[in-house]
């Protein structure tokens, strides 16, 4: 049999190209839907048009985060007796975060890590916490803080698209009392007001040293930020000057205002921030939840030059970032916000930071020596300042399998660096994402990631112990 040679060569190489054309088809699509390590630079929407369609969506958005809160926690307002924040606002009492049916806190303590990931035990509320949508992410502020801003500065931090989810019971007190290190015998030096552009000159002006003044200057100073600034890609109404340090910081501590951190692609494993309290920042090593800055410094240049653009340089230049001079700005800037000093704990003594036994009740007592013993926080959270100034992996995930919640991808949490305890009970809600409501929450948390097994009475006397601080 004669056999056409050419002829078959030809009908192979049309398949092969025919194929070729197919795969590269394919690659060139897998590439595009590829998350993408860079924020879309050129708009192609009309600002109006990006607006009006995300107003539309916002309830939905909103109810969906609303629905998630309400399964995972009890969100009524009930405050403990006789107990309060520096300046008097009631801190809220017991465990919120929900419990499996049938379950308790003593059944679940008892079980294994893989039991509870194998039989979805895990609470809800110890999951990792979304942003109130995920996807979008950006910096969201109280309303409270939104409308002090509006009257003092005329500068809305409204979104258009968003609102804050949690509810104010559970959120710092405002406006945060301001003690400083250099100037103990003032007490609350910032006179009860909410520290803006407006009157950081008037309160501070005679109190702080020229560098020092220069810098509070600059943290209250709007800067452009990815949500707010004057671009077609912004999430308020109108252009805007920007945000201050000071927006979440409010007075060198926290409003609770949150925000998705810069340093993880891609966006659905990008954590939830809590924003954490200034106030001691002279004794602190580490900054950043997991970045590991080194110093106050080195925080403040890389939240003008990163992380007010989610962590995208490209972006930044865009939207307008302001790229502060290290040799007298930055150094100003850390200069004020070393200053920062912790509430006063005067049950505690000034030798080691402990309790003083005169001053403290017998379940107080029998909290500080829980917590330097069978509960396990002393190692990580060590007297004075109850900070190792160190990063830890708490490897929660061994309790619960992977999962998709409102567009974060609930996973491994990683290293998160040890937050001082001191003040503690001002600081609310807690851990890196803001997921536990209260202390009570807290106890519950690392009594089953430690396994410490602790009794009803002894996680009420830890609380009790940690309310000092």
């Amino acid at each position: 049999m004669r056999r056409n040679v050419p002829g078959a060569i030809v009908i192979f190489a049309a398949v092969l190209a025919v194929l070729a054309g197919v795969v590269g088809a394919g690659a060139a699509q897998t590439a595009s839907e590829r998350p993408s390590s860079y924020s879309p630079v050129v708009i192609t929407e009309s600002f109006a048009s990006l607006m009006a369609r995300m107003k539309a969506a916002k309830p939905e958005i909103m109810k969906r985060q609303a629905d998630l809160l309400v399964r995972r926690y009890d969100l009524a307002d009930r405050p403990a007796k006789g107990v309060a924040m520096s300046r008097g606002k009631a801190v809220q009492e017991g465990v919120r975060a929900a419990l499996p049916a049938g379950m308790t806190w003593e059944k679940l303590a008892a079980m294994t890590p893989g039991e509870i990931r194998d039989k979805d035990l895990f609470p809800l509320g110890f999951l990792p916490l979304p942003h109130p949508n995920h996807p979008e992410g950006g910096m969201l502020f109280p309303k409270f803080h939104i409308d002090e801003i509006k009257k003092q500065e005329a500068r809305d931090l409204t979104r258009f698209d968003l609102d804050y989810d949690l509810p104010d019971h559970f959120l710092p007190e405002f406006p945060a009392p301001i003690y400083l290190t250099t100037r103990p015998d003032l007490g609350d030096v910032a006179q009860g007001k909410v520290v803006t552009i407006d009157n950081y000159y008037e309160i501070f002006n005679g109190i702080l040293n020229p560098k020092q003044l220069e810098g509070l200057r600059l943290l209250v100073t709007p800067f452009p930020q990815q949500q707010f600034n004057q671009t077609e890609d912004r999430r308020s109404e109108r252009p805007s000057r920007g945000v201050t340090c000071f927006d979440c910081h409010t007075n060198g501590h926290t409003n609770a205002a949150t925000h998705l951190v810069g340093d993880i692609r891609p966006q659905e494993f990008r954590h939830r921030l809590d924003t954490p309290t200034l106030r001691g920042v002279n004794v602190q090593r580490l900054f950043g939840s997991q970045r590991a800055l080194k110093s106050v410094e080195d925080f403040t240049e890389f939240e003008q030059r990163a992380a007010y653009f989610d962590g995208d340089p490209v972006i930044a230049t865009k939207k307008g970032v302001n790229i502060l001079e290290r040799g007298s700005q930055v150094h100003f800037m850390a200069e004020f916000q070393a200053l920062l000093d912790f509430p006063p704990a005067p049950k505690l003594m000034v030798a080691d930071g402990k309790l003083d036994p005169r001053l403290a009740t017998q379940q107080e007592l029998r909290g500080q020596e829980l917590f330097f013993g069978k509960a396990k926080c002393g190692p990580c959270h060590p007297a004075p300042y109850y900070t190792d100034n160190l990063m830890h992996n708490m490897k929660t995930e061994r309790f619960y399998k992977p999962r998709m919640v409102n567009g974060r991808m609930a996973s491994a949490d990683g290293p998160i660096k040890t937050f001082p305890l001191r003040g503690i009970k001002d600081s609310p809600p807690y851990l890196h994402d803001g997921r536990l409501l209260t202390l009570e929450d807290t106890v519950e948390f690392f009594n089953l990631l430690l396994e410490t097994k602790l009794t009803a009475q002894e996680k009420q006397d830890l609380v009790a112990f940690m309310r000092q601080l």
